[in-house]
């Protein structure tokens, strides 16, 4: 079975779709079958995969959606595109922008992705879900289809602040929609190594969450090369293979793996 992981913040420019596109491509290139999906109305994942203009695309994930609550079949393959570097993906454009809209008169409206993802989930074995940076509806399907979540936090005092309100969604998810759903790790982006800022929020974070939540060992630091992979459609491995990012990435995806491990590990020993 593909486990779904979501990840999520409310606050825009965390490194949501750079860890969505590096991480997913660090799975594929350990020999994971790893399909993405672009899950926000700009696009983002969908431009760093290559299609710069992804409103000229025909089907995406909203379209997608539609045809699950109009319980329309899809066709195999039906919307999947793929990327040279060994992953697949499901784009988006600004026709998801709507969806808020639709679902709202929509029966079980937070599980439209669910549903449609129960469909091909197990043709791969990790589906990663670039999430809209809200707490809304889209969210909250993402949140009900996910095993996991990942929570990327920019290494500032006001993004690392606005957990709080993350944390109590993906709580209230758990308890209402989803009560397998567990949080896989607080991934630290964007951390400036040369300030004490960035030190003092590293500490904040893992002194007021580690002993609940996993926060991640690797922390990806800020970099230009990373921003500059976006305008050229490929991950950090093709763009700066030997950079620090990239290196970051390696170590992110191995303790992804790893807390899987574990867990299998664990539901052994259970049983």
């Amino acid at each position: 079975m593909g486990k779904i992981i979501a990840i999520s913040n409310q606050k825009g420019g965390t490194g949501k779709t750079t860890t969505t596109v590096n991480l997913g491509i660090g799975l594929a290139n350990e020999g994971k079958k790893v399909l993405l999906i672009d899950y926000d109305a700009q696009g983002s994942l969908t431009q760093c995969l290559g299609y710069p203009n992804p409103d000229e695309l025909s089907v995406t994930i909203s379209n997608l959606m539609e045809k699950s609550i109009n319980e329309q079949p899809t066709e195999h393959g039906e919307g999947i595109l793929h990327h040279s570097e060994g992953v697949d993906f499901i784009p988006a454009n600004i026709e998801l922008s709507g969806m808020e809209t639709l679902l709202v008169n929509t029966m079980s409206r937070e599980r439209v992705l669910k549903n449609y993802l129960s469909q091909i989930k197990d043709n791969y074995d990790y589906v990663l879900i670039d999430c809209t940076p809200s707490l809304g509806m889209l969210t909250i399907n993402a949140l009900t289809a996910a095993n996991e979540v990942i929570i990327p936090v920019q290494s500032h005092f006001l993004p690392a602040k606005g957990l709080e309100q993350l944390l109590s969604t993906v709580a209230k998810v758990k308890r209402q929609l989803n009560p397998t759903l567990k949080i896989n790790g607080i991934l630290l982006t964007m951390v400036d190594g040369r300030t004490n800022l960035a030190k003092d929020i590293s500490q904040l974070i893992r002194k007021t969450y580690g002993s609940n939540i996993k926060v991640f060992k690797t922390e990806i630091p800020l970099s230009v090369k990373a921003a500059e992979t976006s305008a050229v459609g490929k991950s950090i491995y093709s763009y700066d293979k030997n950079g620090k990012v990239a290196d970051a990435y390696r170590n992110l995806t191995k303790e992804v793996m790893d807390n899987e491990q574990r867990t299998k590990h664990k539901s052994e020993i259970i049983r």
